[in-house]
């Protein structure tokens, strides 16, 4: 892993991206902490163009987005027109919302709307992903969902954006994951897992929680994963505080010398 594949997830930043003013100021001190590209999800409304702009003017690539689940499934043609407004061509499906993991059929209509979807992007030189949380660790009929996800979708229609936090709270192995969606993987959540001075497991910045990031890192770039972006879904204080110490951590102990 390169420095300049390490990323934000702007979701992490939600609360200073409501207004086109909140998201200069806020792009401006993600560049100063050293981040070269942002993922987006979360922001205010903004013309994509405009939006792209503002990243470009403070020279931050846009290298994938999140978006609606219920757009995913039903109008994938309008978010490659977003896509391409923004200038990327890797996004993700979120979140499987309003699908019941206790139900083959629910999953079986999850699995034929991604791959269509995904047929979608691909057809216009995109990569759509799967955005795993813990719920798809779950087993049905004696099989892993997340297995079912990727062994009924073809490799080069439904792409993995693992996230590791929620890998790891969903009993499952991050490193072994890693490999198992080598080759298309293009872009993966780093989220660290901890205990607190409370004896609760949460979200921490990379580095202050248990994850084997080196193994981790190892394992993405050996599946020739391009961006590795940060994500924190919540910060014991000032988010900028938490994502300069996961951006310091990673430059100083898993990037190349």
């Amino acid at each position: 892993m390169k420095i300049e594949q390490v990323a934000i997830q702007l979701y992490t930043l939600r609360d200073f991206l409501k207004t086109p003013e909140d998201m200069l100021s806020t792009l401006k001190r993600v560049k100063e902490i050293g981040y070269h590209s942002v993922q987006v999800s979360g922001i205010g409304p903004i013309e994509p163009a405009e939006f792209a702009k503002m990243c470009a003017g403070e020279g931050l690539s846009i290298c994938a987005t999140h978006e609606d689940s219920a757009l995913i499934r039903e109008d994938p043609k309008q978010l490659v027109e977003k896509l391409q407004a923004l200038g990327c061509s890797i996004t993700a499906y979120p979140y499987p919302r309003d699908v019941d993991f206790g139900k083959a059929e629910d999953i079986d209509a999850l699995i034929a709307d991604l791959t269509a979807a995904g047929k979608v992007f691909a057809e216009a030189g995109m990569k759509l992903c799967y955005h795993n949380h813990a719920l798809e660790f779950r087993k049905l009929d004696g099989k892993v969902i997340m297995e079912r996800i990727y062994d009924e979708t073809p490799a080069d229609v439904l792409f993995a954006e693992l996230d590791t936090y929620w890998v790891q709270m969903g009993g499952a192995d991050v490193v072994d994951w890693m490999n198992r969606v080598a080759g298309r993987q293009p872009i993966v959540h780093l989220k660290d897992c901890g205990v607190n001075d409370q004896n609760q497991t949460g979200f921490c910045e990379i580095g202050n929680g248990n994850l084997p990031w080196k193994q981790i890192i190892a394992a993405a770039d050996a599946g020739g994963c391009e961006w590795f972006a940060v994500e924190q879904d919540s910060c014991p204080a000032d988010p900028f505080d938490s994502i300069a110490q996961s951006f310091r951590y990673i430059s100083e102990n898993l990037v190349e010398a």
